[in-house]
């Protein structure tokens, strides 16, 4: 699914209706997120579509280190030669030296996504294979085409992207459309406070598109209806 020029979206149910991107700037290959599978075939796919090799994807980059955005990342890391880059919070996680921070085992809406995602992240279940993170990366960095922005309250280190020249934001899981529109599974605010704010700063970018970590991207009226979530979280 070509979201934007350049900007092609891929999916699986497992994972949570989870979503990755590949960035095309016509210069190189940035891949956002690695989905649930641990062995990276949709991403390698998505890439021979396009009429590209494996090698030409030169950076991956990771908005936080829970399972369903990890799956393919060391085996990506290695078919590819592409680095794997996060914040400086996370990566630990991602190399499988720590576990993610918990959640709340008590069931919060939506229920569709108590078994397995709350359930078990509150049991540390559901492991991903480690993988080595080449450099960390922090607030105004730029990565292939994408300016960084540490957008916390999800989890602390968690990270979004912004294409400006396409006006498309990439917000991981600080936004869901499944299974509804709203700022990320309620159970998943570790800090509800800095998810606010991410959030309020995110909105400032009117972005035209929006992916998020789980569910179909946002296509029509992106930076309003984004706006319209955090004016409804201030109520």
């Amino acid at each position: 699914m070509e979201l934007a020029p350049g900007v092609f979206g891929l999916t699986q149910k497992k994972g949570g209706h989870v979503y990755a991107f590949v960035l095309d700037d016509g210069t190189s290959l940035t891949l956002i997120d690695t989905l649930y599978d641990t062995d990276g075939a949709r991403v390698l796919a998505q890439l021979a579509t396009m009429g590209r090799a494996p090698e030409d994807l030169t950076q991956i980059v990771i908005t936080h280190a829970h399972r369903s955005h990890l799956g393919g990342a060391q085996v990506l890391r290695e078919r590819t030669g592409a680095r794997v880059y996060a914040h400086e919070w996370e990566a630990d996680i991602v190399q499988g030296e720590r576990t993610a921070q918990p959640v709340s085992i008590i069931p919060k809406r939506p229920l569709r996504a108590y078994f397995p995602f709350q359930f078990g992240a509150a049991l540390g279940l559901g492991k991903h294979p480690p993988c080595d993170v080449d450099a960390y990366i922090h607030e105004g960095d730029r990565i292939g085409p994408l300016h960084v922005v540490h957008a916390p309250g999800h989890t602390p280190g968690h990270l979004a992207f912004y294409w400006p020249e396409r006006r498309v934001l990439f917000c991981g899981d600080a936004v869901v459309t499944w299974p509804r529109f709203e700022a990320g599974w309620p159970a998943f605010r570790l800090n509800p406070k800095e998810h606010e704010e991410s959030l309020k700063r995110m909105a400032e970018l009117d972005a035209e598109v929006i992916g998020v970590g789980h569910g179909d991207p946002i296509r029509a009226q992106a930076g309003r209806r984004l706006r319209d979530l955090v004016d409804r979280l201030g109520k």
